[in-house]
């Protein structure tokens, strides 16, 4: 499995969508993460790990505890993955259980929440949706 492309949206330490392109990073195949303690390296390969099987690479944290704290309330949560295998791209997308603010408000006015609901997508390389 090579990766290609990783998005995180209100991901662990991550309050907006952040892309990391691999194919950018050169074709050497290698890559090196690295940075200062707490800049969300490891969240990366949580990222990975948790699109792929629903847990984080530690398997310390559960997927709804991988919400951002910094998060605006309606930022959505989730993790996009896209990665080739034997020459074919695959692309996985998954978002844990997390609370958002709902379109429409309660009868006094104030904010009305809703629980989204855990969800996974797979992609196929002949664009079926698994």
């Amino acid at each position: 499995m090579k990766p290609l492309n990783l998005k995180m949206s209100a991901f662990g330490p991550y309050k907006d969508e952040v892309e990391i392109d691999f194919q950018k990073l050169g074709s050497n195949n290698i890559f090196l993460i690295t940075g200062d303690t707490g800049a969300g390296k490891t969240t990366v390969f949580d990222a990975i790990v948790y699109a792929l099987y629903g847990q984080t690479s530690g398997g310390n944290r559960e997927g709804n505890m991988m919400r951002s704290q910094y998060a605006s309330e309606d930022t959505d949560t989730y993790v996009e993955y896209v990665f080739s295998y034997r020459g074919q791209e695959y692309t996985v997308r998954r978002n844990p259980e997390y609370l958002r603010v709902g379109k429409r408000r309660k009868a006094d006015g104030s904010l009305r929440y809703v629980k989204e609901t855990a969800k996974v997508s797979l992609l196929f390389p002949d664009g079926r949706e698994y």
